[in-house]
């Protein structure tokens, strides 16, 4: 999104810790950085210098992604006339109204919600009053050209041990109890009655650094065992390549018990695939009726869902092609860069 900035003008600086991917990924864009070691250090020995360097910098708008960054804001504010703007990404469920918070909070200019479902726990749960907080969606990259020759299909199913001929059922995320793979795995030994020539494949990290929750994944991995799967399902550990693994995934299914926006829902609409989704969180406000809704929790419900997308495959695709249209004109990160900046320009 940097690019995105610089494009119109606007000067980018980060502030972060040494050593973390969020400097990696600052560095690679080359945006002038300020680190420190702990965040203790930003608001005790090196806040004075931090201050300066603010000040040095003209920087007159602070966003902060996370709630533990709003105490350094809000002490730079102190000092310096900025703007702080904090887009909450996880909708808060404990109320934030004791003294600490509020003392935060009052210097706080607009908090962004990701979605309408986080809105709504931002509004119960933080102490800033109700014009201060508004819905503004994520956008992300949409590729021009989602489709894939045939023989590009056939050479990544080749790499991954898929039969050509397979019907392929897919999921992308971090595994880990949130993002339901046990309830699809089961729901997917369900449509194997009927879909005997199905695949499901399983993209997301396999290692604790890339979020994966090893305790689960070995769960999932004996369910696998114990339902006699193991010939018919495929973990691709993590990929960056996720735009060409949608491409041979004839259902992309997301169970995401209580997903609080859902980039993975914008990639797959972008890239034009059938969705099964959950019927709770914020994908229902994504994908509105372009996709087969299920109950996450019951594994009866997504095999039902996947079955009557297979049934109803060309209205499956009829839908996957409106909801492509749809991330293109909502989810782009255009369009939600046009839209930040108007919170940043007020």
């Amino acid at each position: 999104m940097g690019k995105q900035f610089l494009s119109v003008g606007y000067q980018i600086f980060g502030l972060c810790l040494t050593g973390t991917q969020v400097e990696s990924g600052m560095q690679e864009k080359q945006f002038s950085l300020y680190t420190a070691r702990s965040k203790s250090q930003l608001i005790t020995v090196k806040l004075y210098s931090l201050i300066q360097w603010v000040k040095q910098h003209q920087i007159n708008v602070i966003h902060c992604h996370k709630s533990g960054d709003l105490l350094i804001a809000a002490l730079i504010k102190q000092f310096i006339p900025v703007k702080i703007i904090f887009t909450e990404h996880m909708g808060v469920t404990r109320s934030k109204k004791d003294a600490f918070h509020r003392w935060i909070y009052q210097h706080v200019d607009q908090v962004l919600s990701i979605s309408d479902e986080t809105y709504q726990r931002n509004l119960n749960a933080l102490p800033v009053s109700p014009e201060k907080i508004t819905r503004l969606w994520l956008g992300t990259d949409i590729p021009d050209n989602t489709e894939l020759l045939p023989n590009e299909i056939a050479t990544i199913k080749q790499s991954l041990s898929l039969p050509e001929k397979d019907f392929v059922i897919g999921t992308i995320g971090r595994i880990s109890p949130g993002k339901g793979q046990i309830e699809l795995v089961k729901a997917f030994a369900r449509v194997q009655q009927s879909l005997p020539h199905s695949k499901l494949v399983i993209v997301g990290g396999l290692e604790a650094s890339q979020g994966c929750d090893l305790a689960y994944l070995s769960q999932v991995k004996e369910i696998i065992q114990s339902l006699d799967l193991t010939n018919h399902v495929v973990f691709t550990g993590f990929r960056h390549d996720t735009q060409q693994l949608l491409s041979i995934m004839d259902i992309v299914c997301l169970p995401y018990a209580n997903e609080a926006f859902g980039l993975t829902a914008i990639e797959t609409m972008a890239a034009q695939r059938p969705i099964v989704a959950a019927n709770t969180g914020a994908l229902p406000e994504l994908l509105e009726n372009y996709a087969q809704y299920c109950s996450p929790t019951s594994d009866q419900s997504i095999a039902q869902a996947i079955l009557n997308s297979y049934e109803h495959y060309e209205e499956a695709k009829n839908n996957a092609v409106s909801a492509r249209m749809r991330a293109c004109k909502e989810f782009s990160i255009q369009t939600h860069t046009q839209n930040l900046l108007h919170y940043y320009q007020e």
